[in-house]
């Protein structure tokens, strides 16, 4: 008996061997640098230089910072915007591929929104900038077309319209992944839902609001949620299209860390900003997590 446990507590011990050089690889490159950031953001510090502790007056500094309000208002319309076509277009697509009767006519359209996503997301950030939002771009050469001229402008640079135009790259919305996803959640209702809804008379739109959606809250909530995280987080996107500009009206939290960070060489400002875009996901992400209902729980499962 004794030496079965010991024979039990060996191979528990060998998992956790096995698991060892993970949680290294995570704490040198993911926990220690979080924590450098966090402290660091109480200091004045340059790189190269040396570190000043200042307290809280990045923080209060960045809380009146005159793009504080819009970048955060930025971020928060991109990333709202976001979730919304990035969960409705996906999913009704996943439904219509989910819906045709021929497997391979399933597989086929599967494999041809999946496609897209081996082209760089650079390449095509490029291509929106150059090729369709450009002064002599498609939008404005097919709005010269239809005689439509004078509607015609630099859709990246100008103040009223650069936040849409940055919001709208992407268009169609038809993310490959995000439908691989839904398909997937769409795989797993049981056949006899479906048999118990038809029933029931439940066929069409009525079908797909009451019982196809309710059974994918759970792949909707995890993409909510890597949404959220992705356009808290990100900047690159900004960084490439239009650097902020014009003026601040296209400027979010993010890039301004990386421009405090890398241009102005302020790194300990750079490291608060980092912290509270820390402090803004981890709390969305509880909430997601708390009050976002999953499948199982609107099946009463768990």
């Amino acid at each position: 008996m004794g030496r079965a446990k010991l024979f039990g507590a060996g191979r528990y011990i060998s998992c956790y061997l096995l698991l060892l050089p993970t949680y290294v690889l995570v704490s040198v490159f993911s926990f220690v640098p979080f924590i450098w950031a966090f402290s660091k953001s109480f200091y004045r510090y340059e790189v190269g230089g040396e570190s000043e502790f200042i307290g809280f007056a990045n923080y209060l500094e960045y809380f009146s910072d005159p793009t504080f309000g819009p970048s955060f208002y930025h971020m928060g319309f991109l990333t709202a915007f976001a979730v919304v076509v990035g969960i409705v277009v996906p999913l009704i697509v996943a439904k219509l591929i989910f819906s045709l009767r021929s497997e391979k006519l399933k597989h086929i359209y599967r494999l041809l929104f999946l496609a897209p996503i081996v082209v760089p997301r650079v390449a095509v950030l490029m291509i929106w900038r150059f090729m369709i939002y450009d002064d002599g771009g498609m939008i404005n050469e097919f709005l010269r077309v239809l005689r439509l001229g004078e509607m015609a402008t630099g859709w990246l640079f100008n103040p009223t319209t650069a936040l849409w135009a940055v919001a709208f790259i992407g268009f169609p919305f038809a993310s490959g992944i995000h439908i691989l996803i839904f398909y997937a959640g769409l795989c797993n209702i049981p056949e006899s839902v479906h048999e118990a809804a038809l029933l029931d008379g439940a066929t069409g739109a009525r079908k797909f609001l009451t019982v196809d959606v309710p059974l994918v809250l759970s792949q909707i909530k995890l993409l909510v949620i890597l949404t959220i995280i992705s356009w808290v987080q990100g900047f690159e996107w900004i960084l490439i299209v239009t650097q902020g500009f014009p003026g601040y009206k296209t400027m979010v939290p993010g890039l301004w860390m990386y421009y405090n960070a890398f241009s102005f060489q302020r790194m300990g400002y750079a490291c608060s900003i980092g912290v509270i875009l820390f402090l803004v996901i981890l709390v969305l992400t509880v909430l997601n997590l708390r009050y976002f209902k999953s499948a199982e729980s609107v099946q009463g499962v768990g």
